[in-house]
Formats: structure tokens, sequence, C-alpha cells
């Protein structure tokens, strides 16, 4: 069974950064495409950014310019560099992964983790 797992959330200060990890486990196969979302108190989930296994990203207008989403050398997983952050910018970030290489949909998803920028 596919596990993501999130790390790296916390307490930033506004015009901080954090450094976003999620690690896969149980598949051999690479995922075609992975991405975070996140979620705000009381509204929907949201895209932040996704990355396909040719490279190929997508970011939300809200987030273009900084924060970076990569994949690490190790298989199967997956960072979000988040620099100059916003208060806007906290909610529950969650990690999400699939083997679509028609649709590219997420289907896999982690429990999240809580990212809170304040003062």
């Amino acid at each position: 069974q596919v596990q993501l797992v999130e790390s790296g959330g916390g307490l930033v200060q506004p015009g901080g950064s954090l450094r976003l990890s999620c690690a896969a486990s149980g598949t051999i196969f690479s995922f075609v495409a992975m991405g975070w979302y996140r979620q705000a108190s009381g509204k929907q989930r949201e895209l932040v950014a996704t990355i396909r296994n040719s490279g190929w990203t997508n970011y939300a207008d809200s987030v273009k310019g900084r924060f970076t989403i990569s994949r690490g050398g190790a298989k199967n997983t997956l960072y979000l560099q988040m620099n100059s952050l916003k208060p806007e910018d906290t909610a529950v970030y969650y990690c999400g992964a699939g083997f679509n290489s028609v649709t590219y949909s997420l289907e896999h998803w982690g429990q999240g983790t809580q990212v809170t920028v304040s003062s």
C-alpha cells in the first residue's frame, strides 16, 4: 500500500523560509506526477505546485516566484522550498502522487503537515 509522509512544517515569521519534504513507501514504481496542495482553515484544498516525471512544473499564481517544487535523488521523494512566506500561506500542506500517465492525477495522499506563518 502506497504511503506518503510529509515533514518540515512548523511556525515561521513572515518573510521566512521552510522546506517541506515528502517520502513515499509501498511501491517500487516511480510516480508519474507528484504535487503539493494546501488547505487553510475554513477553505477548500487548493493546488500549490505539481511536477511530472518529465520535469514539467506548475504553480499556483499566489506562490510563483516564492516556492519551488522538486523531486529528490531518491525515488519518489518530493520537496517544496518555500521562501518569502506570508501569513496567507498558513495552511496544512498535503503531498500527493499518482501513476496515471494520461491524466497525471494525484491519487495517493499524505496526512499533511501544518505550516503557520505568523509574527
